[in-house]
């Protein structure tokens, strides 16, 4: 394989000069620039990108840990991560983890190994101070709020929107209140939030029957009112992990030709919006520019970014 010396021992110019040439850089004469380019064009030499960018220090690559695609979370968060990198210069990895922590602690082992620059956590299983001692090789980024874990963090303030959603349940009177969640409470910060606000608004526990976890898609969402039907729980209210996940909730109740419920879904997703029910946007796309910003070092701490609930 032809190398950066090959080239400079053909054309009889130092290495540092050739690399001058390859870079676009100054004080190099326009002879000295032609004569190095003819050898590189008869060698046919293309330089190690890898071996450049460590030369300098970084790989230009940042690793995004996803658990799945199946939520707008992770779809909305990713193009707001895609668009921050493209526009910084750098490249995206995706690293699929399927909520797996021995996964998780792969991709922090390449991080050690300077596999890429920054690492985002969109969501994740391991505990965060387990993290922690991988920032000596890199940014470590998590897309929820850390507490008291000194780790760099950009996340939604879902508690304010959620409390407010809660309040106009309130309002309206409803007393059976189906929560449709992402995950179990004690893994998942959406759905310990989605709790939280429920007591705090509600003063009482949610009844445990009317909760869902598991839910990620329109599908799940169509599975999780079959499960309320065919149970007889028959809740008057449903508080669905999405738009979509709604949408499929009130498909259920209408192939059943069923009274439909009261929904409401979360991301203002177009869905949500031509079925006119009420939702909260977390803006999402600003969390995952927020988070590349953390993971290249254009910016450092923990950025919480406010969400909106939209009532309809």
């Amino acid at each position: 394989m032809t190398t950066i010396r090959d080239v400079a021992r053909i054309s009889g110019y130092s290495v540092s000069t050739v690399s001058r040439v390859l870079n676009h850089k100054n004080y190099v004469s326009d002879e000295v620039r032609k004569n190095i380019q003819k050898v590189i064009a008869e060698l046919d030499y293309v330089p190690n990108d890898v071996a450049r960018d460590l030369s300098r220090g970084r790989t230009m690559n940042i690793g995004v840990v996803v658990p799945n695609i199946d939520h707008p979370y992770y779809t909305d968060i990713v193009r707001g991560i895609m668009a921050a990198a493209f526009a910084a210069g750098y490249n995206v990895l995706m690293l699929p983890s399927k909520y797996d922590a021995v996964v998780e602690h792969g991709y922090l082992d390449q991080l050690r190994r300077h596999a890429f620059d920054g690492l985002i956590f969109t969501s994740h299983t391991m505990p965060v101070a387990d993290m922690v001692p991988y920032k000596q090789y890199g940014e470590v980024v998590v897309c929820h709020d850390p507490g008291q874990i000194d780790i760099s963090a950009a996340f939604t303030e879902r508690g304010p929107s959620y409390r407010a959603a809660f309040r106009w349940v309130q309002r309206r009177h409803y007393r059976r209140v189906g929560l449709v969640l992402p995950r179990d409470i004690d893994i998942s910060a959406t759905s310990s939030a989605t709790i939280t606000a429920y007591k705090d608004v509600f003063g009482v526990e949610p009844e445990p029957s009317l909760i869902r976890t598991g839910v990620m898609s329109y599908d799940d969402g169509y599975a999780a009112a079959e499960y309320y039907g065919t149970n007889n729980l028959a809740p008057d209210f449903i508080f669905a992990n999405g738009d979509d996940i709604a949408a499929g909730v009130l498909q259920y109740y209408r192939d059943g030709h069923l009274t439909l419920p009261t929904v409401m879904g979360q991301e203002n997703q177009l869905s949500g919006q031509l079925l006119g029910i009420p939702t909260i946007d977390h803006h999402f796309r600003d969390v995952g520019a927020a988070a590349l910003r953390l993971a290249i070092g254009a910016a450092e701490g923990q950025f919480p970014v406010h969400s909106d609930f939209i009532p309809r």
